[in-house]
């Protein structure tokens, strides 16, 4: 992985030669401790991987535990679900991605308690004793920082 300067006049090539270590070549974007690292030090990748996270999460949850009463419902999807624990790191994101977080979460919780897409995301909310996804991740910036 190659990492731009951030100081633009010092940068003296904009390409370069494809190196390869053992036949792989370098990649863009690894994985560290469960994060997502890409060579342009942007979040939305890891932003797109906590997505999908919450997606799967939220499908085997209502598979597992569809007939369960309201509050084992809430229960779960607390500490399944809104587990985005690598948010306080997130600093450099595009508001594009992180909308589809925050719609992703508000389908999810629709879908696992069964509200009709129509119905209001306040309401929601409000009737189930959730926090909004921007309180969350806002509590976590804090913890974290």
């Amino acid at each position: 992985m190659v990492f731009d300067p951030w100081a633009k006049d010092k940068i003296i090539c904009k390409h370069f030669p494809n190196f390869s270590l053992g036949g792989q070549p370098f990649v863009t974007e690894f994985r560290y401790l469960g994060h997502i690292i890409s060579n342009t030090l942007a979040d939305d990748s890891e932003i797109c991987r906590e997505i999908r996270n919450m997606y799967t999460k939220t499908n085997v949850l209502i598979c597992r535990f569809n007939k369960c009463s309201t509050v084992v419902k809430i229960r779960l999807f607390r500490s399944y679900c809104i587990c985005v624990y690598g948010a306080g790191l997130w600093s450099s994101y595009s508001k594009g991605c992180l909308n589809k977080l925050k719609i992703c979460y508000h389908r999810c919780i629709k879908m696992f308690f069964g509200y009709s897409k129509m119905h209001s995301v306040t309401a929601v909310l409000f009737d189930l004793a959730l926090l909004p996804l921007c309180i969350i991740i806002d509590i976590l910036t804090v913890s974290s920082g």
